[in-house]
């Protein structure tokens, strides 16, 4: 089963002053990367795909890190309704690591080049 931006939408989970600058498939859902300019904060949202149904959610959000640990803070797991996060991070100008999984045992990371 895979996720689809088309099926899952952002839904302004994380507030007004952020914009979406990235997405990617979490199995069943989407993980939105959104970008506050103004306060130098980026976003992990995780969207499942059946909003209202409780299912296993997650976001992460690190500065670039060669490891597989995360550092406290830096991620949102449970069981939701609707989303996971948001996770916040102040990283203006720095390359980040950001992830997400629906239903999954599997965390989906994308080591991204987003310079905030």
């Amino acid at each position: 089963m895979t996720g689809t931006a088309a099926a899952t939408s952002y839904n302004s989970a994380r507030g007004s002053g952020c914009k979406v600058i990235d997405s990617m498939d979490a199995g069943e859902g989407d993980t939105f990367l959104t970008c506050n300019s103004s306060t130098g904060y980026d976003c992990v949202v995780t969207v499942g795909d059946a909003p209202g149904t409780p299912r296993i959610l997650g976001a992460d959000l690190r500065r670039h890190h060669t490891t597989t640990s995360w550092p406290a803070g830096a991620q949102d797991d449970g069981v939701y309704d609707c989303y996971a996060g948001t996770v916040h991070l102040y990283a203006p100008g720095a390359r980040i690591d950001r992830g997400g999984r629906a239903e999954s045992t599997c965390t989906r990371i994308n080591h991204t080049v987003h310079y905030g």
